[in-house]
């Protein structure tokens, strides 16, 4: 049984007009409907803009449809063929999609973040916006929106600061000249967290200490009120710890720059 026609010359020709009269449609919605859109003002102008896509796929697709119903014998069994074809090709395809929508339901009875969360996932940080079946949106501290597939669950590293709760941790790095008292150096940034307007008092406050070879390294760990605040509360205390340590006459440390190598100045 033939499955395509015998191609005759008019059928050829009707096929490029098809061609010709699909790509003609796409290059005039692609240019007059944003013109349109640019007369517009408000949240109407994006969505018009947003038709153009929608419209390009339409009329790829029925130019597609035209195509195949003049090359394909219109019978039940070559349709079944077709649409297997179809649906294989469809399946490779869209394999990453399934997938995504897959680890949407996970996501759905694990909860690794909720609506609120601060989370970290493939380079990207911020609060989780909503959730999707296919895809988790964030919004960035820089206020910028980033979609991130539910994919991503299978081969990345999640990290959630408060994971469903409103208790996150901060904590504020400072390095100050091993010679000094780290015992005042500590009681000072103490009281540096334990100050702060912006401190979720029910929480502690706490001073870590590390001593590096070339300075000595304080960890301010602190809550802030509510997670948004985090980097109001980050940056009170970087301000004040360092005027409160300067005021305790302390120094603070230069990370060494090796001299092409490994050797680092003494």
């Amino acid at each position: 049984m033939e499955v395509i026609k015998f191609l005759e010359q008019a059928v050829v020709i009707q096929i490029v007009f098809i061609m010709l009269g699909g790509w003609l449609c796409v290059m005039l919605a692609q240019r007059f409907i944003p013109a349109i859109a640019e007369k517009i003002s408000g949240r109407y102008r994006f969505y018009i803009l947003g038709t153009v896509p929608v419209l390009r796929l339409l009329i790829i697709i029925l130019a597609v449809w035209l195509i195949i119903s003049r090359i394909i014998e219109p019978n039940f069994e070559n349709l079944i063929a077709l649409l297997g074809a179809i649906g294989i090709a469809l399946g490779f395809a869209f394999k990453d999609y399934l997938s995504s929508l897959i680890a949407g339901i996970v996501t759905l009875y694990e909860m690794p973040y909720r609506i609120g969360d601060w989370i970290t996932v493939a380079g990207a940080y911020g609060e989780v916006r909503t959730i999707g079946m296919r895809a988790v949106s964030i919004i960035t501290p820089d206020d910028t929106t980033v979609l991130v597939p539910h994919q991503k669950l299978w081969n990345e590293l999640l990290f959630n600061a408060n994971d469903g709760d409103r208790n996150l941790q901060c904590v504020i790095d400072f390095y100050l000249h091993p010679h000094h008292d780290a015992v005042k150096a500590k009681a000072i940034l103490q009281d540096v967290g334990l100050t702060s307007p912006f401190l979720q008092v029910q929480r502690p406050v706490r001073v870590m200490v590390l001593e590096k070879p070339w300075a000595t390294h304080y960890r301010l760990k602190a809550y802030p009120v509510d997670p948004r605040d985090q980097f109001t509360f980050t940056s009170d205390l970087t301000v004040r710890g360092k005027a409160a340590l300067v005021q305790g006459g302390m120094h603070f440390a230069t990370a060494p720059v090796p001299f092409g190598g490994d050797a680092w100045p003494h």
